[in-house]
């Protein structure tokens, strides 16, 4: 894959520190700050969880087909023990030792799959455990957006439980937009699991978190745009 149609996860990176500093800038004391430092902690975790998950396991994969040569050696040295003569044998006992052998080839073969699967099963854990704390960090970051309702942001008739609006409405569109682009890097981290693991369990579950974000961006981009028409 060229680097043109390629995702880097530096570039990423990159675009989740800067958006963190602006928050930091601009509102130094939101909680949307505290959200967005961790997003960058867990975007830096996510380069070395796609180092590991790009490179293949050698130190595991040498051990798994040891442990499946051993298993063929076994079964090759128990078939040299088995006295083929025909004269030997009756029905009872063919059709006894033919079960016996059905059943042990099939549980080897099982221990077989299982060793050799061993790598891509141990990658895929790591990577839905990532994605699954992207898919908590996208629905803070709803939360987050959820009160900053542009409708009331001239309406004074709050109660003694409404939620402090205290922002701009120059304030309040900024900090949208730092959700909506939050949401959007969420998407693209997300998206480099399926990239350096392209598994059908790892790719539906990044797709359900672009699903998730987009839905995100789009309900966000709704508020903004009704304060672009209060301003006109």
């Amino acid at each position: 894959m060229s680097q043109l149609t390629k995702l880097e996860p530096e570039k990423i990176i990159d675009s989740v520190s800067i958006l963190e500093k602006r928050i930091s800038d601009r509102f130094p004391d939101s909680g949307l700050k505290d959200v967005c430092r961790e997003f960058l902690m867990l975007a830096e975790k996510t380069k070395k969880n796609i180092s590991y998950i790009s490179k293949p396991n050698i130190p595991l994969k040498v051990f798994s087909y040891l442990i499946i040569a051993v298993g063929l050696g076994g079964i090759i040295f128990s078939f040299s023990l088995i006295n083929f003569k025909v004269k030997t044998f009756d029905l009872e006992k063919l059709v006894s030792i033919s079960n016996g052998m059905f059943n042990n080839l099939f549980l080897i073969g099982a221990a077989f799959l299982f060793l050799i699967t061993m790598e891509s099963r141990i990658k895929r854990k790591r990577a839905i455990k990532s994605l699954h704390k992207l898919r908590v960090i996208s629905h803070v970051i709803d939360m987050h957006q959820l009160t900053k309702d542009p409708y009331m942001h001239n309406n004074n008739k709050s109660t003694k439980n409404s939620p402090i609006r205290s922002y701009t409405k120059f304030e309040l569109q900024r900090y949208l937009d730092y959700c909506s682009e939050a949401s959007a890097l969420i998407g693209k981290v997300a998206a480099l699991y399926a990239q350096s693991l392209p598994d059908e369990v790892i790719v539906s579950a990044v797709n359900e978190i672009e699903v998730l974000t987009t839905g995100l961006s789009r309900k966000i981009w709704q508020k903004i745009v009704v304060i672009q028409n209060l301003e006109t």
